[in-house]
């Protein structure tokens, strides 16, 4: 018991302690500030009621699916397409860019074009022939150009037609 007086005697001179006028400033600074204006919080918006949403767009396209877009009916564009069937001739296994105009040949009122192709070989072409790997036939010859119609695919798969022309280069010095 002894113990017990002597733990409550220490609790009472802990108190007495901490009572002296050690933080008196800080005291005097918050009650002045209670006095201090206060500023004026506005008051919350006003909740409107939650209205639920009923979604009724399950038979709608999927906007993060591919698909291919489709031209209108009746649009005639499907009509063109190049003729897989036929048999290819030599200059379609090149690119049009890899092709070279060197010159032009008229035998009995036809006018021919001489094309060189990558690996150095001449080739003697008129029109009507296909040259290219777009399927480039050959629609006219002049003094210094092969014009021809390409049949190109686009990114929605449909094929369109694309002129194009071959023209005549100079022989350089130096040739490669």
């Amino acid at each position: 018991m002894a113990a017990h007086r002597f733990v409550m005697v220490l609790a009472c001179l802990a108190a007495v302690a901490c009572s002296t006028e050690e933080h008196a400033d800080l005291r005097q600074f918050v009650k002045e500030s209670d006095k201090l204006p206060h500023g004026r919080i506005p008051p919350l918006p006003d909740v409107k009621p939650y209205e639920p949403f009923t979604y009724s767009a399950f038979d709608l396209l999927d906007p993060f699916k591919p698909r291919k877009i489709e031209p209108p009916k009746g649009s005639g564009a499907g009509s063109l397409a190049p003729d897989l069937n036929r048999r290819r001739e030599p200059l379609e296994a090149y690119p049009l860019e890899s092709l070279r105009m060197v010159g032009t040949l008229e035998q009995s009122k036809l006018m021919y074009a001489l094309v060189r192709a990558p690996d150095n070989t001449l080739f003697r072409v008129r029109s009507g022939n296909y040259v290219g790997q777009n399927f480039g036939r050959i629609v006219g010859i002049a003094e210094a150009s092969v014009k021809l119609k390409e049949i190109v695919q686009d990114s929605g798969g449909n094929w369109e037609e694309k002129d194009q022309a071959l023209l005549l280069q100079e022989e350089q010095e130096g040739r490669k």
